[in-house]
Order: structure tokens, then C-alpha cells, then sequence
């Protein structure tokens, strides 16, 4: 992955964890956080599948849709555990010794 590519996740952690305090009638996901751990969960259960799907299918583009929606999803729930992608490649990096 690209810098830009690492620097636009790492811009999309900041304004996800700012949109924890905006308004739920404003913002999709004040609207996660607002409904709680479980329809977070449920939202990146559903994109999984969504993801699983469309690559099944071979449809590249719904592929590359769907894996954005779940590098969304899963950067909410990360977040909602004040843990970050850095953190997740810190635990990669562990495993791979």
C-alpha cells in the first residue's frame, strides 16, 4: 500500500472518531456509535458477507465497493475499542515472528 494510500486510512480514523460526537440526525456514523457494539458488529458482519459475495461473483467493482464498506465498518468498530489500524499492524508484525 501506498503512503497516500496509509495516509488517507489514517485521515479516515481522525474523522470517524470525530463523528463519534456529532449528531446522530447528521451523521451515519454517530448513528453506529449511537445504536451501539452490537449494530456495529452487525454492520461488519453484513459487509463481510457483502464483500464474500460480490467476489464470488467476480464482479470486480462491486468487489472493491464492498471492501471499502468493510474497511469502514471495520475502522468504526476498531475505534469504538480505542484501538487503530496501527495498533492491528503492530499485532500483525507480533504474529509474523
Amino acid at each position: 500500500m501506498s503512503d497516500a494510500g496509509i495516509g488517507y486510512l489514517q485521515e479516515l480514523e481522525r474523522v470517524i472518531e470525530q463523528r463519534k460526537a456529532a449528531s446522530a440526525e447528521q451523521s451515519y456514523t454517530a448513528r453506529l456509535y449511537a445504536a451501539g457494539p452490537s449494530r456495529i458488529a452487525q454492520k461488519l458482519g453484513e459487509e463481510a458477507v457483502e464483500l464474500a459475495l460480490a467476489s464470488v461473483q467476480g464482479n470486480r467493482q462491486r468487489t472493491l465497493s464492498e471492501a471499502a464498506d468493510l474497511v469502514y465498518h471495520l475502522l468504526v468498530l476498531l475505534r469504538s475499542h480505542d484501538l487503530t489500524l496501527a495498533d492491528v499492524a503492530r499485532e500483525l508484525s507480533q504474529r509474523q515472528r
